[in-house]
């Protein structure tokens, strides 16, 4: 600017006060703001990584074989034209079959009675284990869940032997056949129970080791007794539990496989190929090479458990936390 006396003189003008604090906080806040994407991406990268594996194991070896088996439910194989779009007619068949059909009922039923009885011994055990205080508690649970630590097909196999009526021991301390057509059932839900109530008891005695102590305690000072601690606290505390493994069971149930088609040779007029939605997708597709009927029934089983699962969780839904 021009002074009185004619000289020019030269002011610099300084920043005003907070001019660069309000530079300064505006390049940290954006250098902040790019070191949380930074962090954010490479949890982002780690957590791909980590689920990598089992995204290929899962797409490989379960949505890739369903989506073929899909197909092949859609077609039809002609000695004439090959492969033939059938559209919907292998479901029509399967839904008309009456061996399918009574395949089904048995394993609805066989669900009715052994879901009851496997989830009551199962809770059971695992009551009487968290009463129990002392050391043996250890033994008792390694004892409940070693059957289900033997491979289904060896437990099978060993059942077999047992019901055996030429072989068996059991033969020599009754006169029953456990293997006939009107106690086999029963045989295999035996075998079920032994193999896999186990493992559920584990499942509902971590469930109750969750519960606090504080609230036995309580209702001890009460005046509550072991069976109403048991059965009015200790079991609807642990609702939640009993719906998973029940719903583990009915899925199970449903899927009936291996032991049958394991105790078959013992006797085939018994066990039919038929005798399970399961047995008989496999007897069509490794026996007759109906490949593409069998991937329809294996899809309506599958259609079938997913409903059995739903209208358990739908009548069960306001008793317990999973929704």
């Amino acid at each position: 600017m021009t002074t009185a006396n004619g000289s020019i003189s030269t002011r610099v003008s300084s920043p005003g006060p907070g001019n660069g604090d309000r530079a300064g906080g505006a390049g940290g806040r954006h250098g902040a703001r790019r070191r949380r994407r930074r962090a954010v991406g490479r949890q982002s990268v780690a957590g791909w990584l980590f689920v990598a594996p089992f995204a290929v194991l899962l797409v490989a070896f379960l949505l890739l074989p369903m989506g073929y088996a899909a197909k092949l439910s859609l077609y039809r194989s002609t000695l004439v034209e090959g492969e033939v779009f059938a559209w919907l007619d292998n479901y029509g068949q399967a839904l008309a079959d009456p061996e399918f059909r009574r395949g089904v009922v048995r394993v609805i039923v066989f669900g009715l009675v052994q879901t009851p009885v496997m989830i009551g011994i199962a809770l059971l055990a695992a009551l009487l284990i968290d009463a129990t205080t002392s050391r043996l508690s250890r033994f008792f649970r390694l004892a409940a869940f070693v059957p289900y630590a033997v491979p289904v097909v060896i437990g099978t196999l060993m059942w077999g032997f047992l019901y055996s009526p030429d072989t068996g021991p059991l033969s020599s301390l009754t006169d029953l056949d456990f293997l006939s057509g009107d106690t086999v059932l029963y045989s295999l839900g035996n075998i079920v129970t032994w193999q896999w109530a186990g493992y559920n008891m584990i499942v509902l005695y971590a469930a109750l080791q969750g519960v606090p102590r504080e609230v036995y305690e309580s209702a001890r000072i009460d005046g509550a007794g072991a069976v109403q601690i048991a059965l009015r606290i200790k079991t609807p505390m642990i609702s939640s539990a009993i719906v998973l493994v029940t719903i583990f069971t009915i899925i199970g149930t449903l899927q009936f496989f291996t032991e049958p088609l394991i105790l078959q040779p013992l006797n085939p007029g018994a066990i039919t190929n038929s005798y399970t939605p399961n047995v008989y997708a496999y007897q069509q597709a490794f026996s007759y090479q109906q490949y593409n009927y069998s991937a329809a029934i294996s899809f309506l089983l599958g259609a079938v458990v997913f409903v059995g699962s739903y209208l358990f969780l739908f009548a069960t839904r306001r008793r317990s936390a999973l929704r």
